[in-house]
């Protein structure tokens, strides 16, 4: 016996052990799962925002590319389609569930329209969102104050607001 009158087996320290290491994998487990899912969070987000230089904090897609409403759509549906949709694709939505969103974004300002191409298309604030050809990269916004295919284009702020002037 030692000090205080109890003995440690070896079997008793091997449970303590062999519970310690459940007890530690279980832990992992829990911290794996909320890293996994805050990952999948952000990269399943449709739209995301950026700075872009004399228009502020302004939405963008997954891929950083600038993106737009359509005056003409009059903050309802979907009106850009055939030729207008090759210069200015809609943000298109495949999934079964509801876009995310990322940044300053605001996923209670996101929903989804119809598309009379078919399929369903990305909505902030109840605008359809288009990117645009004319930007070849992230960070561009060579669409903005644009008066083509029947209307302006401009792009938008988390808010939900369009932003019609640089800043």
């Amino acid at each position: 016996m030692k000090g205080d009158g109890m003995r440690v087996s070896p079997v008793n320290s091997k449970l303590r052990v062999r519970l310690l290491t459940v007890a530690l994998l279980v832990v992992l487990g829990f911290v794996a799962a909320g890293v996994a899912g805050a990952a999948r969070s952000t990269s399943s987000a449709a739209v995301k925002t950026r700075s872009l230089k004399h228009l502020g904090v302004v939405l963008v897609n997954a891929k950083g590319r600038t993106l737009y409403v359509f005056m003409k759509d009059k903050h309802s549906r979907v009106t850009c389609t055939g030729t207008c949709a090759k210069y200015w694709p809609p943000l298109k939505w495949k999934s079964a569930s509801r876009p995310g969103a990322a940044g300053a974004a605001k996923g209670s300002l996101l929903g989804l329209d119809k598309d009379p191409a078919g399929g369903k298309v990305v909505t902030y604030h109840h605008w359809p969102l288009y990117t645009y050809a004319g930007d070849s990269a992230p960070g561009q916004a060579n669409g903005q104050g644009l008066n083509v295919n029947g209307g302006k284009w401009y792009v938008m702020s988390p808010s939900g607001t369009v932003v019609k002037h640089k800043t």
